[in-house]
């Protein structure tokens, strides 16, 4: 099974001069816990998750009307393409313990691929093959990183 097979196509993204407020407001509306960040040529340059807010931004007394993406972004993004296969991408997701990875084109965002598609694609990836995944993924090792 490709990763074009079962990832969502249809993504959010937010430049790196939107507030963070603003990042907010559409993961609320459109219910995603994750948006990637593009610049004017629409090539991905980093993501931003809810925890990164909650992280990054609030526990770190940052004004979230006045803090852009760029100041909170993951700028180093594992990507997949929508030709890979998808025990590579899970792969992917597992060593970067990642619940989200956008689905780029020549770094150009065309989708994003989540724990939620995985689990509803079970049946056909294999589910030992998916819980495998989250186990891996939310394997915490105890460690904890301050980025204030």
């Amino acid at each position: 099974m490709k990763v074009k097979d079962c990832m969502c196509g249809e993504v959010c993204c937010v430049k790196p001069e939107t507030k963070i407020n603003e990042v907010a407001k559409l993961m609320e509306k459109n219910h995603i816990g994750c948006v990637p960040v593009c610049n004017d040529q629409n090539c991905l340059v980093g993501v931003i998750t809810d925890r990164d807010i909650t992280l990054r931004c609030t526990a770190c007394d940052k004004d979230a009307k006045n803090t852009i993406a760029s100041d909170i972004m993951t700028c180093n993004v594992c990507t997949c393409n929508e030709n890979d296969n998808i025990s590579d991408a899970e792969r992917k997701m597992s060593d970067n313990q990642i619940r989200r990875i956008p689905v780029v084109d020549n770094n150009k965002v065309i989708g994003i691929l989540t724990l939620g598609d995985l689990a509803n694609y079970n049946k056909e990836i294999g589910q030992n093959e998916v819980c495998n995944t989250i186990e891996n993924i939310c394997e915490c090792g105890g460690q904890a990183k301050n980025n204030c």
